[in-house]
């Protein structure tokens, strides 16, 4: 094994454990800013923000790339092509998730958007040196090097969204004098779009059902005006992409 490779895949463990330790910090106590994690969403409420409950969709990101560290961990020859595919991507991810949750709870808004669209770039340069949905693997890589990459880019796709709205809200943009419910229309026709758009072109399952996880839960909050109907239907629609999906896909196998 040459030095390069060793410290790789012993870099992923120790950025991915002080991610989730600062995690902790930033979700669990006020160490960082004097505010949670949730106390700053709270602060800028937006038609399309998810209820609190969504975001425990981070625990099964956390799992998931978990999963991915040990694998990566192991000397078989396809993890280990995984891993050298990956590079630093994975660690340069890990930073700058610590770095995104120090400029949100300082409320450096605007800042916070460059670091997540920055998070988005490297998540989407993992999803493509993967080639997920496109490259046909056993069950196990797809679990432990797909999977996690899949349903992180799709979150944070979905997150992207959400950081560009609130810092619309913090500049306390008017919308240009547009009633806010038919921006929040246009950004749910725009995540629907982009959900159908990897699922056709990718055949990525869970990335669509990130999607319609984040809908739904803004469907329940957003109960009984435009933007809830609206979430209601985008999630109906990417089920049902979902569901084409998978006929084609075992249909052509």
């Amino acid at each position: 094994m040459s030095n390069n490779d060793y410290m790789l895949k012993w870099g992923n463990v120790i950025a991915f454990i002080l991610t989730i330790f600062v995690n902790f910090l930033a979700g669990s106590t006020k160490l960082i800013g004097g505010v949670s994690t949730g106390g700053v969403s709270d602060s800028y409420q937006t038609l399309v923000t998810p209820p609190g409950y969504v975001f425990s969709i981070w625990s099964i990101i956390y799992i998931l790339l978990g999963a991915f560290v040990i694998f990566q961990l192991m000397s078989n020859k396809k993890r280990k092509e995984y891993r050298n595919k990956i590079g630093w991507l994975f660690v340069s991810s890990c930073l700058l998730n610590i770095v995104w949750l120090f400029v949100w709870q300082y409320q450096m808004i605007l800042l916070s958007v460059l670091v997540m669209l920055l998070l988005l770039i490297n998540l989407i340069a993992i999803y493509l040196r993967v080639g997920i949905g496109i490259n046909q693997e056993k069950l196990i890589e797809k679990l432990t090097f797909h999977l996690p990459f899949s349903v992180y880019l799709g979150w944070i796709s979905i997150a992207t969204i959400a950081n560009i709205s609130v810092s619309l809200v913090y500049l306390r943009w008017d919308g240009f004098g547009i009633d806010p419910q038919i921006w929040a229309s246009l950004i749910v026709v725009v995540a629907l779009l982009l959900a159908i758009l990897v699922l056709f072109k990718r055949r990525d399952v869970a990335y669509g059902l990130v999607f319609v996880w984040a809908l739904a839960g803004i469907t329940i909050k957003q109960s009984g005006n435009q933007i809830s109907m609206l979430t209601e239907i985008s999630a109906i629609l990417i089920l049902a992409a979902i569901a084409v999906t998978l006929f084609f896909k075992y249909r052509k196998k």
